[in-house]
């Protein structure tokens, strides 16, 4: 911040990415969550720029509050104070805000504009539902009838801007930037003050090193709000953000490009981080996101690892042919799966892989078959289950919304683990319950001792698989919320539910909530000490002499199958 005079004066700009309520009504919340917000990064990062640049005039300082509420209780009355203190000059930001999160974003800015602040809405639903949809969806004029101005599109070239009408109190009630996406050179980059970072677990920082992606996956939003143009940062800009974070010793980092694979710059720099981390002696570690043909990049699989790429999340998406092609995802090649995992495995990265259960062929027994084949075949670790959502600004929710099909109006449903309209093949409840028997079967106990002795073959710590068991199974199991929107230690604020629902008495809500937590940590518990006596078992085998793993799913196939074999799961197991 520049430094404050006698005769400076103040705006305040709060900056809060709202979480999403739980079945009851409850905001989804933790002591320290996992997953960090790179909308918040990046508003942060501009408006520090836009204080350190003077854009409201000589004399004004902007001061900046952030708030990601997966981990943090938002201090409305202080903040409704602060502002109001200040005479009503500033403004409240609902940053990068998701369908799913849209109620809860709601009902903060009422309250928000119940006191006479100006509050501003951006994220995915605004830009997506704008970029699809044909006129302003419903929700969005009732926000802006509320007063809430909604800006769709990236902020980089207009955060300013808004800032400033903010501060004349002209704000317009839509600003659509869509068309005019920037490139990303020389852009600010997205930056978490240590005081929030320190709220995640392990203290994370987060950037993208580019937007966009060119593939054209019927179920994706980033298509239609980041554009399948790649653009993207230099490896200057990634290099000063990482020494900058390093002196408040941030060393994980999730690039949250949606394919980094296609990002035209990633050899220089992955290059350029693997010589800071040789430079400063410093194990920085990164997760990525790639798709199933990244390992076909001369170099890639190998020079991600020298940069620390330590996780990798790849959208397998399903094992099942016509699902892809229905979906629109032609570029993944079931028979290229097995191989790219083992290029992962052989370098010791951890492998995360999406799987999407409600394609219009699946059925329960389907389903359940190719997760067993999924198991016994492919050697990847972490699997997590998402049910086919039709995503406000994909193309799937503009097909069915234009064909007039039944779609949840619920929009707090749509995170991808509730079921939000119908199917061809499954009652809602059939599809309901095979996505819960699906972490069942992945995660169970005789195969995480598969996962571990793969673990160990490719010279692994077979713990990892603990403690990725813990943390994703243990997080749908007994906290019932998926493990992208888990953390540590849920809590629950009585007075903190959804506006359509009473406050509970403290005499019902309080009893109630110490069952729970003895009824969800207790059984964790529990399970914890099974998978820790499994995991000691596998390790004392791994120490014997002569000791020896190996399955089908570590053998390399051959990745010439004629494509008509892919209409089965694994290509008819590699066509035998």
């Amino acid at each position: 911040m520049r430094p404050s005079s006698a005769t400076t004066t103040r705006f305040q700009v709060e900056l809060i990415k709202p979480s999403h309520y739980d079945d009851e009504g409850y905001v989804i919340q933790w002591v320290k969550a996992w997953i960090p917000s790179n909308s918040l990064a990046s508003l942060y990062g501009l408006t520090r720029a836009a204080d350190q640049s003077g854009v409201l005039g000589e004399g004004v300082r902007i001061e900046v509050n952030a708030y990601d509420e997966t981990n943090t209780v938002v201090p409305v009355k202080r903040i409704i104070r602060r502002i109001q203190g200040n005479g009503g000059r500033g403004l409240v930001c609902l940053v990068g805000v998701q369908s799913n999160q849209f109620p809860r974003a709601m009902d903060l800015a009422r309250r928000f504009r119940a006191a006479g602040l100006q509050v501003a809405m951006g994220g995915f639903h605004v830009s997506g539902s704008l970029a699809m949809l044909p006129g302003v969806p419903p929700e969005l004029q009732e926000a802006m009838d509320l007063g809430v101005t909604l800006f769709a599109g990236e902020a980089e070239e207009h955060f300013a801007d808004l800032l400033r009408a903010a501060d004349a109190r002209r704000l317009e009630p839509l600003y659509n930037h869509m068309a005019e996406l920037p490139d990303l050179q020389g852009k600010t980059m997205p930056y978490l003050p240590p005081e929030v970072a320190r709220r995640y677990a392990p203290m994370p920082g987060t950037f993208d090193a580019g937007r966009g992606c060119p593939f054209l996956c019927s179920f994706c939003t980033i298509i239609n709000v980041q554009g399948r143009k790649s653009r993207f940062r230099e490896p200057d800009d990634i290099e000063q953000l990482l020494r900058a974070n390093l002196a408040h010793g941030i060393r994980h980092y999730f690039i949250t490009d949606d394919n980094f694979a296609r990002n035209r710059n990633w050899e220089p720099i992955f290059d350029r981080i693997a010589a800071l981390r040789r430079e400063l002696g410093v194990k920085l570690n990164f997760t990525i996101q790639v798709d199933t043909m990244c390992h076909t990049l001369p170099g890639f699989v190998t020079k991600a690892r020298a940069a620390g790429v330590s996780r990798v999340f790849i959208g397998l998406e399903s094992v099942n042919a016509d699902n892809l092609k229905s979906a629109h995802k032609k570029q993944n090649k079931i028979a290229n799966y097995r191989n790219m995992l083992l290029a992962w495995q052989q370098q010791r990265v951890t492998t995360y892989c999406g799987y999407i259960l409600g394609f219009p062929d699946d059925t329960p027994e389907r389903i359940l078959n190719d997760i067993e084949t999924i198991k016994r075949e492919l050697p990847l670790d972490i699997l997590e289950f998402f049910c086919l959502t039709p995503l406000p600004g994909s193309a799937d929710h503009q097909a069915l919304h234009a064909k007039g099909a039944p779609l949840d109006p619920d929009l707090n449903r749509y995170d991808l683990e509730h079921v939000c309209t119908t199917h061809p093949r499954m009652s809602a409840q059939e599809w309901q319950g095979v996505y819960r028997r699906a972490w069942d079967s992945y995660y169970s106990m005789a195969h995480l001792e598969t996962l571990m002795r793969r673990a160990a073959a490719f010279k692994r710590n077979p713990k990892r698989i603990m403690e990725i068991a813990l943390e994703f199974y243990g997080c749908f199991r007994f906290e019932r919320v998926h493990p992208l929107q888990g953390g540590f230690l849920r809590r629950k604020i009585r007075t903190e539910r959804r506006s359509e629902l009473p406050t509970e008495s403290a005499w019902v809500f309080y009893p109630r909530r110490v069952r729970e937590v003895a009824t969800t940590y207790g059984g964790l518990l529990a399970y914890a000490w099974r998978v820790w006596r499994l995991y000691r078992r596998v390790k004392e085998d791994t120490r014997r002499p002569g000791y020896c793993y190996v399955d089908q799913a570590m053998q390399p196939i051959d990745e010439t199958i004629d494509e008509g074999a892919e209409a089965s799961p694994v290509a008819r197991s590699a066509a035998a």
